[in-house]
């Protein structure tokens, strides 16, 4: 083929890439039209304690439908049958739950499902746009047929356009959970996941691949590399268990105050590199950290434990809780960086079972509004209040107090009671 014919063919297939046409993936925070889920079915994610996970399920489902639309996933109808017993026993079937019977290997939608992006504010009525990365079951499991479909399902299901991501010839194997975004041109990502040749996705790709598919297919201006994850992350290095994005020029992020710990070094490491980035304006990220729980450890294993793994909704914020002194510092970390939404802790001691949270089980559809102006999030007088004597160095314990009190009696959700 001429050169001339070829470079005027590649600049065709440029323009018609989502950035290029104004698309970008909105920050999680942005409004929802709903919360994709799929209800647990596949006994062996969580050997020894599949009977509690429906019912955290039914938590989950209760308190996002309060808020937005949840989807929700079932293999079938006799499985729906069983959530719809499962979610009215708990108070969580409303009108707002909607069902849809496809199968599924496993149920981790945020990285099988599809990823939407939003049109640019002039071109609203174009609709949303839906990308269908490649699904290998994290390169580790052998049966993933059936989830490899749910991206499309879903995008098919909003009646959205699919497009599916290559880089050079090579379809692109993307999870959800490997990248974190600030919706106004900065993505999040981790090394051990996209660049290690351990459970390796895109074979083909290396950074500067990755960095123009995330320009051409988010609209991502910057790229901060984190170095690695968390101990017990079976997906080798997902950013949404360290460092997540809670606003366009802050973060929060995960650290060990253990020098013992295997993630101490690690969760350091990735503290230097925030520190040492900047965003596409050229600004330091403001950064809040987080302490770690204690290892939970069932089976002889280290389990991905990891208060980072929270889900935004439209007027909540689920927050992962392990019965730990930490899950105080977490929550009301979380209340301070999101005012205007409910804080609503999860248990997730037996959900981490299966080797992932919240966030993980999750997967947003935008709502079809106008992009929000990049600005932090609106002023609200907190739920809660952090208390000036909430960390000590001995006990490390927070407190949860209301605005213009010195302290809280209680906090709680169907599983927690926090009592100072």
């Amino acid at each position: 083929m001429p050169r001339r014919i070829a470079a005027k063919q590649s600049t065709t297939r440029a323009k018609l890439l989502p950035a290029a046409q104004g698309y970008r993936m909105p920050a999680e925070w942005e409004p929802h039209e709903s919360t994709w889920l799929a209800w647990p079915h596949l006994r062996s994610d969580w050997p020894g304690k599949f009977e509690p996970i429906q019912w955290v399920y039914a938590e989950i489902v209760r308190n996002l439908a309060r808020h937005e639309r949840v989807d929700l996933i079932v293999n079938d109808a006799s499985w729906e049958k069983r959530a719809r017993a499962v979610l009215e026993k708990a108070g969580a079937l409303s009108d707002n739950v909607c069902f849809h019977r496809w199968r599924t290997d496993r149920v981790w939608t945020r990285d099988s499902g599809c990823i939407f992006l939003t049109p640019p504010a002039e071109r609203a009525d174009s609709g949303l746009l839906a990308l269908h990365f490649q699904f290998n079951a994290w390169a580790k499991y052998p049966n993933y047929s059936l989830d490899e479909k749910v991206g499309e399902r879903m995008a098919k299901a909003a009646g959205v356009r699919v497009v599916q991501p290559f880089s050079q010839k090579h379809r692109v194997v993307l999870e959800g959970g490997s990248i974190d975004v600030n919706g106004c041109g900065t993505l999040l990502t981790t090394e051990e996941c996209l660049l290690s040749t351990t459970q390796q996705r895109n074979p083909p790709m290396d950074r500067a691949a990755y960095e123009q598919l995330f320009a051409d297919y988010f609209g991502a201006q910057s790229v901060i590399w984190l170095e690695s994850g968390i101990a017990g992350d079976d997906t080798h290095g997902h950013v949404d268990d360290i460092t997540r994005f809670v606003a366009p020029g802050t973060v929060i992020t995960m650290i060990e105050q253990n020098e013992q710990s295997e993630n101490y070094a690690a969760l350091h490491a990735n503290l230097g590199r925030l520190k040492a980035a900047r965003t596409p304006d050229g600004q330091k990220l403001e950064i809040v950290e987080i302490p770690m729980p204690r290892p939970v450890v069932f089976g002889g294993r280290q389990l991905p434990a990891s208060y980072a793994n929270f889900y935004i909704a439209n007027g909540a914020v689920l927050a992962p809780v392990f019965n730990d002194p930490n899950d105080r510092i977490a929550l009301n970390t979380l209340a301070e960086l999101f005012p205007t939404r409910e804080i609503v802790p999860i248990y997730s001691g037996d959900l981490i079972w299966g080797f992932g949270a919240l966030h993980c089980m999750t997967q947003q559809q935008p709502g079809k509004t106008e992009r929000q102006p990049p600005s932090a999030v609106p002023e609200a007088k907190p739920r809660y209040a952090l208390c000036a004597r909430a960390l000590t160095k001995q006990g490390n314990r927070g407190e949860l107090c209301s605005p213009g009190q010195p302290r809280a009696a209680v906090a709680t959700s169907d599983h927690l009671h926090f009592y100072p």
